[in-house]
């Protein structure tokens, strides 16, 4: 298989399997008719607890390599801000949003990554990127407004839930690009998430989800939907997307933000959510914002046309 049509595959099945999330957090929490199976706080320790699990062995192996005292700060850091906070702040904001919506708010978290690299870590922007910042702001002030028109039972706690999710992604994102370069994607991954590990296990027992698997009869199904979020969603996503990166490049393999909010949009459509045509042009601003951002400045005829 050439490695061109090689890296277009990887990116669909990435796109369809972190698109896919949203409705699996949902349906880890309730039924198709509306019951609760697993808590917002269960199912995002479970996701944690598995995905840890998953990736112990790469840990393992991977913490052989740790640097200093520092590094292992930093990896609890992409820990908690890359991974455990924002399961919490999801599975909260599907208890009022749907899982489509969900999906067109993440869209606004590399807008985050640049805002927060220029404040905390004082990476310079350019004109251009400055241009995508504010388009893209403006987008997600209008995507969290138009959430108003589609009759949901959230508010605007459940809205900042998925706000604050996409920042704390921007905090681990930046942590990463600044200050762990001496590791792997895959080391870093699989060591954060052992950061988490414990936490999750305590959340795990302490919240009731022992007494959930046992006197709920959908709990075995729920348990199935976290499991495939958890395993194929975070471990096997993880390898592919390592995969991508060494086939085509870091470029290209961002594409997939473009793709994320549009596959979890049909598949909210496709299960009957709501979505109008207000939260579409919304989530359109905020892609056009990253676009500008993070592509425009990088294009061969830009460079030409602007920097001589």
């Amino acid at each position: 298989m050439k490695s061109e049509t090689k890296g277009w595959m990887l990116l669909a099945v990435l796109a369809c399997i972190w698109g896919s999330s949203f409705i699996l957090m949902k349906k880890g929490m309730f039924t198709a008719s509306g019951e609760v199976i697993f808590s917002d706080v269960q199912v995002a320790s479970l996701r944690m607890l598995f995905a840890s699990i998953a990736l112990l062995p790469m840990a393992i192996r991977a913490f052989r390599r740790i640097k200093s005292f520092r590094d292992l700060i930093l990896l609890v850091i992409v820990g908690f801000f890359g991974n455990y906070f924002p399961a919490y702040l999801f599975t909260y904001a599907e208890l009022g949003l749907s899982s489509g919506y969900t999906g067109m708010l993440n869209s606004c978290t590399p807008i985050f990554a640049l805002l927060i690299g220029f404040v905390i870590f004082k990476d310079r922007l350019t004109r251009i990127q400055l241009l995508g910042v504010l388009i893209g702001t403006v987008g997600i002030v209008l995507l969290s407004i138009a959430g108003q028109d589609l009759e949901l039972s959230g508010d605007w706690r459940h809205v900042f839930a998925v706000v604050l999710a996409s920042m704390c992604y921007g905090i681990s994102l930046n942590t990463i690009k600044y200050t762990l370069q001496g590791y792997t994607s895959i080391d870093i991954t699989s060591m954060a998430f052992f950061t988490v590990l414990l936490p999750s296990v305590v959340v795990t027992f302490t919240s009731g989800t022992l007494e959930t698997i046992q006197i709920n009869d959908f709990a075995v199904s729920g348990l199935i939907y976290i499991l495939v979020l958890s395993l194929v969603g975070t471990a096997f996503a993880v390898i592919l997307f390592n995969q991508l990166i060494a086939s085509s490049s870091v470029l290209f393999a961002s594409s997939v933000t473009y793709l994320i909010p549009i596959v979890a949009v049909i598949i909210g459509v496709s299960v009957g959510e709501k979505i109008g045509i207000y939260q579409l042009l919304s989530m359109v601003i905020v892609l056009l914002g990253v676009f500008i951002a993070n592509y425009l400045p990088k294009l061969n005829w830009y460079k030409s046309r602007y920097n001589g």
